[in-house]
């Protein structure tokens, strides 16, 4: 399972982990070695002493000579016996250590005589005690420690890596002549991952590079010839011609200008900014929606389909024309050729459009796929390749803007394109911003 902590923070947690586990570990080996010792001394100490109170002192019938710390019973003495507190005790030693008492008790049984020997310990307990407080500071010290030192090695490891995604994330990264990321790093595996990022960048600065050289040549070459079409046809117009002929060059006309068009969408989308002084211009919604009703009601009605335009509260702001026209167009141009019978209807909102029709809908398992490029419905119809939905994606995600669909296949399609971003595109922008 991926950690969701900061790689910083998990080094600390190491650091402190590390940390509590030896430190914890020496800790408690001195707490035992402690107490082994403990035992180890005092029982052969007060065997030493018992032994010479009953071989020297009790043999020669005297009192046994002990410090005022040690006192001698026997279950034999009357003058010393055995206190009841000691009756269940087993042979070795015994450490009593309660509110009122701290002591030790070794006992021994001689040809079935017991033997006790007492001897208080509170000094001892005393110095154990601060012993064990030492050796808790120290671990709770080396804790405080290992976080100071993993969070300074943490900084440390962290800064050429925070410093490579900061340059990395840096918008201008793209520029030609920006230096190669590798120099500033030593040869290790950040060294290494900024050399592979510089590689890989220098291959999207070459893709990029031809992208644009690629969409110079397509203005060159393709925006010349439209040009001189739309002259001819203007010249054309003037003179003598019956209703049929110029029907047919008015066509010649507007498809030249909607290639024009596109040559610019693509132009604009291509150089993520203005074409030929294009942004300055600005057209309304309501313009739009009026020079595209007056371009499509009559194939539409020429199929035997309905048409309505619809104002249910007009935005009032300016758009780049180009591209509202793009989106406008595909979507209508993909309603007509869906839709067999029925209505098509344009209805402008107060901070959008949508267009609605009455065709087959988009089956549930192609709904998601649509706005992908060369993606064609089950049921498409005529030469497309695809792209009208996908060419609109992106105008709608180059402007901020929002589109979405709804479709079912008893009533139709709805395509909705919001002028105001949803919660998505705001956030995804912030973070191409940052």
């Amino acid at each position: 399972m991926t950690s969701r902590l900061p790689f910083s923070q998990r080094i600390v947690t190491a650091f402190v982990l590390m940390t509590v586990l030896v430190s914890g570990s020496f800790s408690l080996g001195i707490v035992g070695v402690v107490h082994f010792v403990e035992d180890q001394l005092i029982t052969k100490e007060l065997h030493g002493k018992l032994s010479l109170v009953l071989h020297e002192d009790i043999k020669a019938g005297r009192a046994p000579r002990l410090d005022a710390r040690t006192r001698f019973f026997a279950s034999n003495s009357a003058v010393h016996p055995i206190p009841e507190r000691f009756a269940e005790f087993s042979e070795g030693l015994t450490e009593i250590e309660d509110e009122n008492e701290a002591a030790y008790v070794y006992l021994t049984e001689i040809n079935g005589v017991r033997y006790v020997l007492l001897q208080e310990q509170q000094e001892f307990e005393d110095r154990e005690e601060i012993l064990f407080s030492v050796v808790l500071a120290g671990f709770l010290l080396s804790i405080v420690c290992a976080w100071g030192l993993g969070a300074i090695m943490a900084r440390q490891v962290m800064e050429p890596v925070a410093r490579l995604a900061g340059q990395v994330r840096h918008r201008d990264q793209l520029a030609t002549r920006t230096a190669p990321l590798a120099l500033d790093y030593a040869d290790d595996e950040i060294g290494h991952l900024a050399a592979a990022f510089d590689s890989t960048l220098g291959q999207l600065r070459r893709s990029i590079e031809r992208e644009r050289l690629f969409t110079s040549d397509v203005s060159h070459e393709l925006r010349t010839p439209l040009m001189v079409i739309s002259t001819s046809c203007e010249l054309l117009l003037e003179n003598q011609l019956h209703d049929g002929q110029r029907e047919q060059i008015k066509r010649i006309a507007r498809a030249a200008r909607d290639m024009n068009d596109l040559v610019r969408t693509f132009l604009m989308l291509a150089r993520s900014g203005p074409v030929d002084g294009t942004e300055a211009e600005t057209v309304t919604l309501a313009d739009v929606a009026r020079e595209q009703a007056e371009l499509w009601e009559a194939a539409i009605h020429a199929k035997g389909l309905d048409f309505e335009l619809i104002d249910e509260g007009t935005d009032k702001a300016g758009h780049n024309p180009t591209f509202l026209r793009t989106v406008m167009a595909n979507l209508l141009r993909n309603a007509l050729h869906y839709t067999a019978q029925g209505t098509v209807r344009l209805v402008l909102e107060h901070d959008g459009f949508r267009i609605e029709d009455t065709g087959m809908g988009i089956p549930a398992h192609e709904q998601e796929r649509i706005f992908q490029p060369f993606v064609r419905g089950s049921a498409a119809r005529g030469e497309g390749l695809g792209l009208g939905l996908s060419l609109v994606k992106r105008i709608c995600e180059h402007n901020g803007w929002n589109i979405s669909s709804t479709s079912d296949q008893e009533t139709g399609t709805c395509f909705k394109v919001s002028f105001t971003p949803s919660r998505a595109v705001v956030y995804r922008q912030a973070l191409e911003d940052k």
